[in-house]
């Protein structure tokens, strides 16, 4: 049997463990979001191959921490709100589906990239999507997830917080006054339909991405433009400086930083690094192939 953890006050747990009582290839076991690592050490130390974690992003994310550099498999059962990496990895986001796919799905593996040392697999960010975040939370409880996110949006666009840091890359200095810094693992385009998604057989590597613009109104005119015509075209403008790098340097004058959508304290600076095959995930996607 699989071991699958399961934080019981989620609120779709009884949907997960349904889905994985009907999958009939999982050993349900109920654990808090702080003691997912423990236990996760555990089930290896015990033999485990293969283990599944129910639960968004950041949970996901403690979890892969767990099993990098190993040879255990990660499944994943997407719980969250946003699941951008299940998404990434076109995994079903049906609850019954994923579950069968991560009985019998095959396995690829995956790069991720740690900053200071703090695994994430998809995104981070300095700046002006966590002060979005904070926003969000605060309102959350009064108005909804989703209205909480809109009424966040507007406010960053009406007044755009900006900040001084420094980045280092490929051996040179860079000083800035940005709203925000971005960081991907893998190359990323910004071309509608894919907004954010991966390029498909894009470059590994951090895709570092800088933006220059300063007001609220030129900073949604700089989306606007990179949704129409993609990053490659963006760059080349005043408007943003992207990089595609294996390591960078960031000096940032604040500790809150956005790992995969997750709001983390870290001590500047902040050491980004990337991390090629550092975790095998399942999939159901032949685009991944298989871990040979």
């Amino acid at each position: 049997m699989i071991p699958a953890f399961i934080n019981p006050t989620s609120a779709n747990a009884t949907d997960a463990r349904a889905a994985l009582t009907a999958a009939g290839a999982f050993d349900v076991r109920d654990v808090s979001p702080t003691g997912v690592a423990r236990e996760i050490a555990r089930a290896v130390a015990a033999g485990a191959r293969r283990i599944l974690v129910a639960g968004g992003d950041g949970t996901i994310g403690t979890a892969a921490g767990a099993l990098a550099g190993t040879n255990v498999e990660l499944a994943i059962l997407p719980c969250g709100t946003l699941n951008h990496l299940a998404k990434d990895l076109r995994l079903p986001l049906d609850l019954t589906a994923a579950a069968r796919v991560a009985a019998s799905g095959h396995t690829a593996v995956v790069d991720g990239a740690t900053v200071n040392g703090r695994l994430f697999l998809n995104t981070s960010s300095v700046g002006t999507y966590v002060t979005f975040v904070r926003a969000r939370e605060r309102l959350e409880r009064r108005l909804g997830y989703r209205l909480a996110s809109v009424v966040a949006a507007v406010r960053l666009l009406v007044h755009l917080p900006v900040f001084r840091i420094t980045l280092r890359v490929n051996g040179t200095k860079h000083e800035y006054v940005t709203p925000l810094v971005f960081i991907a693992v893998g190359e990323r385009e910004l071309k509608l339909p894919t907004l954010g998604a991966r390029v498909d057989h894009g470059r590994p590597g951090l895709h570092v991405m800088v933006v220059r613009r300063r007001s609220g109104a030129r900073t949604l005119a700089l989306a606007l433009a990179a949704a129409t015509r993609g990053v490659r075209a963006i760059a080349r403008t005043p408007a943003l400086d992207a990089f595609l790098v294996d390591e960078c340097r960031i000096e940032p004058r604040t500790r809150v930083v956005a790992l995969d959508g997750e709001l983390v304290a870290l001590e500047p600076p902040l050491e980004y690094r990337h991390l090629p095959a550092c975790l095998r995930v399942v999939v159901g996607d032949e685009r991944f192939g298989t871990d040979q």
